[in-house]
């Protein structure tokens, strides 16, 4: 048993990227102890293949094989000197921070409607037709009565529905206060009695493949 088999991993070398295990970082160490260059440039390309299949996840980018060759860089410290098919990387280009893309600075005064429902509101807004101005503002209210349920199941009021429409709208959306939504059950009842009957459906099929297969172990009982 070797010296090196009796420690714990705290008393080994750090790993670089723990992603690809302590084998390939041990790999590419023995890759700078390879002097012939052509040797070393092929264990180089095996290396690479097998990290692809320690890390697989990383085959979803497109640039995949490349970002292989970079981590293989990075885990030798940059001491590697192979005919690699990519551009070998520098220290200063893998610590450069990419820049910050900013938070979203939009103040959306109830936050449950989402920004849609605002982008809506400044459409109907913009309808001189007071009629279809108003079946517009009423769509809104039962999509926004929707939104409303979804984070909270209880039954709402439709005045305080109509009443942020309002608020929303700097009241330029007013509908009448006895203005009657849509029903809960209809907005997300229907949602919830669609999913129990998908389920439903779904046991009555898992039933009816168990029923074969039980049939069979119960024949073969008998034939013993």
């Amino acid at each position: 048993m070797t010296p090196n088999a009796l420690k714990y991993n705290t008393q080994r070398e750090q790993l670089i990227i723990p992603e690809y295990g302590r084998n390939i970082q041990t790999m590419i160490a023995h890759l700078l102890t390879i002097e012939d260059r052509e040797t070393r440039t092929k264990a180089a390309h095996f290396v690479v293949s097998v990290m692809a299949q320690m890390n697989p996840q990383v085959k979803e980018s497109s640039n995949y094989l490349q970002k292989l060759w970079d981590h293989m860089y990075m885990i030798s410290d940059y001491k590697l000197d192979v005919d690699a098919p990519y551009e070998k990387p520098t220290p200063e280009e893998q610590k450069h921070k990419p820049e910050h893309i900013g938070y979203n600075k939009k103040n959306i005064k109830y936050g449950h409607y989402g920004e849609y429902i605002v982008e809506m509101i400044e459409k109907a807004c913009q309808y001189e037709n007071d009629v279809q101005r108003e079946a517009f503002a009423l769509s809104i209210a039962n999509q926004m009565k929707r939104s409303y349920l979804n984070w909270n199941r209880d039954v709402v009021n439709d005045t305080l529905i109509i009443d942020e429409l309002k608020n929303l709208s700097e009241g330029r959306l007013a509908l009448p206060e006895d203005t009657k939504l849509m029903s809960t059950y209809d907005l997300i009842g229907k949602t919830t009695d669609n999913q129990n009957n998908q389920k439903k459906k779904k046991q009555q099929q898992q039933k009816k493949t168990a029923q074969p297969q039980q049939r069979q172990t119960t024949n073969k009982k008998r034939l013993r």
